[in-house]
């Protein structure tokens, strides 16, 4: 009996609709069972049971353990093939002429750059880009949501980017990563810096406002490592919990003076003519199942990462180093 099971066919999804399966299922997960012990259980005739027992037997969500001999007749008794089932599944946009990839995780506008590509290219793949976090995105290619992840996490005890948390969250599966660009990070401030924000120490002058990234971001865990490093707790940070989910929403929110300050991309800071202070620098990989790397509708994406075009539209981005860019790396 599997500890959980992900369910992602629609099919199944359709069948666990029914209240009277969905009943059958939770007692079946909860202790073998008969027709005879279901049909009390949910005060009906077996015989109304039988079907819906099947539809589950049939879908794979529910198996026969045992045989007994009871007066002259054989009882059979079924369980549920897991102790927790998940339902999950995401909708994507339906084409005739385009294949849809879903890419969730960190915000980059160099993933802008490829879906930009693959869009005008028109090479029947269109690159759906979700920045969700890069945390949310490991997670999303784990369960089997996403396609492609897109991360920039750094492990503090090793100093490795990404490769920990890869190997944390699948340790039973090989996983690909793909080098996308090694990027700048550092804070954003208004044109001319006028408050002279130097530093994260800076953020907790009373005269400043930060807009943050949000949660699982890569970018908020480097920035809440660092504060508690200096021993400064969020609480000491004005507009901490003002949470944006892109580099360009921070950048406008500085833009636009709803906040003075934020830590995001150089490559931001110089698409909304906003100041720059260089604090560190990254690598921004691509993450995918092994078994994935041979799927021909993810060959465009694969061949323009690895083209002199590609490097050369990123670079022009600013902060972007693409020294290392389509370097392969198992975890």
């Amino acid at each position: 009996m599997e500890h959980l099971q992900r369910i992602q066919d629609f099919e199944v999804i359709k069948i666990l609709a029914d209240a009277r399966r969905l009943a059958v299922l939770q007692l079946l997960m909860a202790r073998p069972m008969t027709l005879s012990h279901l049909g009390h259980a949910l005060n009906e005739q077996p015989a109304q049971i039988r079907h819906h027992l099947k539809l589950l037997e049939r879908a794979g969500l529910v198996e026969m353990v045992d045989t007994r001999p009871v007066r002259g007749f054989i009882e059979k008794y079924y369980r549920a093939k897991a102790r927790a089932f998940v339902f999950q599944g995401m909708v994507l946009p339906a084409s005739p002429q385009r294949e849809v990839i879903a890419l969730l995780g960190s915000h980059d506008m160099a993933l802008d750059v490829l879906a930009q590509f693959l869009s005008q290219k028109k090479q029947g793949v269109e690159l759906l880009v979700l920045p969700v976090g890069s945390l949310e995105g490991l997670v999303a290619l784990r369960q089997g949501t996403a396609q492609l992840a897109a991360c920039h996490l750094l492990d503090v005890q090793s100093g490795e980017y990404n490769l920990p948390y890869v190997r944390h969250l699948f340790p039973d599966r090989e996983v690909q990563l793909i080098t996308l660009a090694h990027r700048e990070q550092g804070l954003l401030v208004a044109p001319g810096n006028p408050l002279k924000i130097r530093s994260l120490e800076d953020l907790t002058r009373p005269d400043v406002t930060l807009v943050n990234r949000i949660p699982g971001s890569g970018t908020r865990l480097w920035l809440d490592t660092q504060l508690g490093k200096l021993s400064i707790p969020g609480s000491a940070v004005l507009g901490y919990n003002h949470e944006v989910r892109t580099h360009t929403a921070l950048a406008e929110a500085i833009r636009q003076g709803k906040a003075n300050v934020g830590l995001g991309l150089e490559a931001a800071a110089r698409q909304y003519s906003l100041d720059f202070i260089p604090l560190f620098q990254e690598r921004f990989d691509l993450v995918l199942p092994q078994e994935q790397v041979g799927d021909q509708r993810l060959q465009p994406l694969f061949e323009f990462i690895e083209s002199a075009e590609f490097r050369k539209l990123v670079e022009e981005l600013g902060g972007y180093d693409t020294a290392h860019t389509g370097e392969q790396i198992k975890a």
